[in-house]
C-alpha cells in the first residue's frame, strides 16, 4: 500500500533531532510559554517576513482570534460581512460565524480552486469589512485584482495560510501578503506538529498585542484581564518540534514541487483534469514563481471520482477527498443548504487528492502515474 501521507516516515526522517528536542523540553522543566515558544515565534516571523508571530493552539483558533481582535478594536461588529471562498475547509467559515460575523460565500475559479477575483466586487455591500484569502491546497490566492478591490473599499485582507506555508507571491511569502494571517501546524501540514498548533502573523503592532492577550485568557499581565479571551497556546514541546522542522521546510517544499511536476508531466489519462498545466513548471520560471504553489495537496478532478478512488484503493494506492461536502451543504449551516454554487459543487463532486509528501519515493510516484494512466472508467 502506498500511503496517502506516511507521517511516521516523515517524522522518522527528522531523527534524532526530534527526540533531542523532546528531551530538551523535558529536562527544562518548563512546558508552557517558555524559551522554545519564544524562539519559534521569532524564527517563524523571520521566515514569513513579518514583525510578529503569536503562536496559538490550532489553526481555527488563529482565525477566531483575528476576528475577535478586530471586534475588540471596533473595526468589526456583529452582523458585519466577510467575503470568503465557498470552496474551503469549514474552519475558515466557522471562525467568521463564531464571532457573529456573516460569511459571504464566493465562488472559486475551477482552474485554481481558489476564490475567483472577478466575483468579489459584486459581493461587496456597506457591511463588508474583510476578504479572506484561503491559499487552498498550497497555492497562493493573492491576485492584483484582489489587492485593488481591498484598497478601493478599504477592506481588511486576512490570509488563511493553513495549507501554503512557504509559498510566494511577488517575492513575498504567503502569511505576509495581507493585514494578518492565520496558520495551522496540524500534523499533516507541510510544517506540522506532532499534535496540534497554529499561529497568527502580522506587521500590525496593536493587533498583535491584542491577539497575544486574547489567546491568554484576555490577559497581557498575569491575572489582569482586559478582554474576554481564550486559552489558546502552543506547548513548549510542539514549538521545539516545529523549530526542528522549520529548518528543512524549503527543502521539503521543493521535493513536493518535483513530485507535482512529475505527476503533471506524466499523467496522460485524458479523463484526468490536472491542477496546473505543464507550462507551470517551465524552466524559464524563477524560483519564486515555481513556489507560488507548495503542493500541500496534489488534487486532480475526474467526473467519476468515486470509481477512480476505488480503482486506486484496490490497486494499493491510498487517496483522500478534500473535501467531499462543501460548507454550504453541511448540516451545521442548514440555512445555506438550498443555495446553488455550481462551481463549488462541481469541485467537491470531482476532486481527489493523490499521495504527495517529501518521503514519497520515485518508484512510488511512478507506480501512481502508471496506474492512473491505465485506468478507464
Amino acid at each position: 500500500m502506498i500511503k496517502f501521507l506516511d507521517l511516521k516516515a516523515i517524522n522518522d526522517s527528522f531523527e534524532p533531532e526530534l527526540s533531542g528536542a523532546a528531551k530538551r523540553v523535558l529536562d527544562s522543566g518548563w512546558y508552557l510559554q517558555g524559551n522554545e515558544v519564544e524562539a519559534f515565534e521569532n524564527e517563524y516571523a523571520s521566515y514569513i517576513g513579518v514583525k510578529h508571530c503569536i503562536s496559538v493552539a490550532n489553526g481555527l483558533d488563529a482565525l477566531r482570534l483575528i476576528f475577535k481582535a478586530y471586534i475588540e478594536l471596533g473595526i468589526m461588529k456583529k452582523g458585519d460581512e466577510v467575503i470568503v471562498p465557498a470552496n474551503t475547509f469549514i474552519a475558515t467559515i466557522l471562525a467568521i460565524s463564531d464571532n457573529r460575523l456573516s460569511p459571504v460565500l464566493t465562488e472559486p475559479e475551477l482552474s485554481t480552486f481558489n476564490i475567483d477575483p472577478a466575483r468579489i466586487e459584486e459581493k461587496i455591500t456597506e457591511k463588508t469589512k474583510a476578504i479572506v484569502l484561503v491559499h487552498l491546497y498550497g497555492r497562493n490566492a493573492m491576485d492584483p485584482e484582489i489587492e485593488r478591490i481591498a484598497r478601493k473599499y478599504n477592506l481588511k485582507l486576512i490570509e488563511d495560510n493553513a495549507q501554503a506555508v512557504g509559498a510566494f507571491y511577488n517575492g513575498k511569502r504567503t502569511g505576509a501578503l495581507g493585514d494578518i494571517s492565520g496558520h495551522s501546524f496540524y500534523p499533516g501540514k507541510n510544517l506540522g506538529c506532532l499534535g496540534d498548533g497554529g499561529a497568527v502573523t502580522t506587521n500590525d503592532d496593536e493587533l498583535a498585542s491584542i491577539i497575544r492577550a486574547l489567546a491568554n485568557y484576555g490577559s497581557g499581565i498575569k491575572y489582569v484581564c482586559n478582554y474576554k479571551g481564550l486559552n489558546s497556546r502552543l506547548d513548549e514541546i510542539q514549538a521545539a518540534f516545529l523549530r526542528v522542522k522549520l529548518k528543512r521546510l524549503d527543502k521539503d517544499n521543493k521535493r513536493r514541487n518535483c513530485i507535482a511536476e512529475y505527476y503533471c508531466n506524466n499523467i496522460i489519462n485524458p479523463e484526468i483534469n490536472l491542477p496546473v498545466n505543464t507550462q507551470f513548471f517551465s524552466q524559464n520560471m524563477d524560483e519564486n514563481a515555481r513556489l507560488s504553489h507548495v503542493w500541500h495537496l496534489f488534487v486532480v478532478r475526474h467526473s467519476k471520482r468515486n470509481q477512480l478512488q476505488e480503482y486506486l484503493r484496490e490497486s494499493g494506492i491510498q487517496t483522500l477527498i478534500h473535501y467531499p461536502i462543501p460548507p454550504h451543504k453541511q448540516i451545521a449551516y442548514k440555512e445555506w443548504n438550498e443555495i446553488r454554487l455550481p462551481v463549488t459543487e462541481k469541485i467537491h463532486n470531482e476532486v481527489l487528492s493523490l499521495p504527495i509528501s517529501p518521503v514519497l519515493t520515485n518508484e512510488e510516484i511512478n507506480e501512481v502515474v502508471q496506474l492512473i494512466n491505465k485506468g478507464v472508467f
